[in-house]
């Protein structure tokens, strides 16, 4: 099975209905990334498919892929594996949580998912991970796991930037602004590289640092972009109970689920934006929902041990 092969050619843009809106004159609509597939969705799905198309192409049996411990990335890319027939294996940070794996797998939603779907986890220290991209890092995993297709942590190459490229279509021409929320900059750049002279890109970083720009501009060359770093809740992986109650109010009025470190945080900027009179009236936005759900359950874990509200979806 190729879940590549099958995939919807049109994803559905669903209009947002609010006072807000109303009163500045301003149109949203969503569009729905995060309903391309179950467990490979959103901008999983659009770096994952030409990286594992590729490695099937190569001859590869063997994907290794990076990432934390709660990482869209390294569930959706066990997932994609086990539907395409591939081996996976998931390089983890933080080693302490091999010490008593079953609690671990009973406690991480994520990394559960990831060894059901057949990924094998290899836990390695804060320390070691930092050496991710080096050349004798690299090196010793391909010496303990063998010949294997290496995927960055977040899925962004250039064969990512290539599948991103492929998230707005011809009927996304009418829009203004295009919104996205940003992680290693993967996304933002293949959508940036696909808009038209007149449409405007702006970004929303998920984690604090100005470095995200140098980053973005490896991959696409255009300057109609920008990123507006006021909307990260004090990092990645953060969030207060405003942004909390924000998600959970959206997903009552609007029935969309969005995820606490990437999209929601993106919502919830955009909606300000609007409030402080930053777009023009008819300005039409068009914010790209890139999924992430799957992590809601670890995040609530974390959210009732600070006793603060936990994020539902209907």
């Amino acid at each position: 099975m190729n879940i590549f092969s099958s995939e919807k050619k049109f994803i559905e843009n669903q209009s947002i209905t609010d006072s807000i809106l109303n009163d500045f004159k301003v149109t949203l609509d969503i569009k729905r990334e995060d309903q391309i597939h179950k467990h490979v969705s959103g901008n999983k799905f659009r770096k994952l498919k030409y990286n594992l198309l590729e490695a099937k192409k190569l001859g590869y049996t063997t994907v290794l892929t990076f990432g934390g411990a709660y990482s869209n990335h390294i569930a959706a890319t066990a997932a994609a594996g086990e539907i395409l027939g591939l081996r996976t294996i998931g390089i983890i940070r933080g080693e302490e949580l091999a010490k008593d794996l079953q609690k671990t797998l009973s406690e991480n939603d994520t990394l559960y998912h990831a060894s059901t779907s057949g990924m094998h986890l290899k836990f390695i220290s804060r320390e070691t991970y930092r050496e991710k991209t080096s050349s004798v890092f690299i090196t010793q995993l391909k010496k303990e796991f063998g010949a294997c297709y290496i995927i960055p942590e977040g899925g962004t190459n250039s064969l990512a930037i290539k599948g991103c490229e492929e998230i707005l279509t011809s009927q996304d021409k009418n829009y203004d602004i295009i919104c996205c929320a940003v992680g290693t900059g993967g996304t933002i750049a293949g959508i940036i590289n696909s808009i038209d002279s007149h449409q405007k890109v702006i970004g929303f970083p998920a984690l604090k640092g100005r470095f995200l720009t140098d980053e973005i501009k490896k991959y696409t060359s255009k300057t109609n972009w920008k990123l507006i770093e006021d909307y990260h809740f004090g990092g990645y992986g953060k969030i207060n109970r405003e942004g909390i109650e924000f998600i959970n109010k959206f997903n009552d009025q609007q029935h969309i689920g969005l995820d606490p470190v990437y999209t929601g945080k993106m919502i919830f900027g955009i909606f300000d934006l609007i409030q402080k009179g930053v777009f023009k009236k008819n300005t039409r936005i068009l914010a790209v929902h890139t999924g992430g759900l799957q992590g809601i359950a670890g995040m609530n874990k974390k959210l009732k041990k600070k006793k603060l509200p936990l994020i539902t979806i209907r």
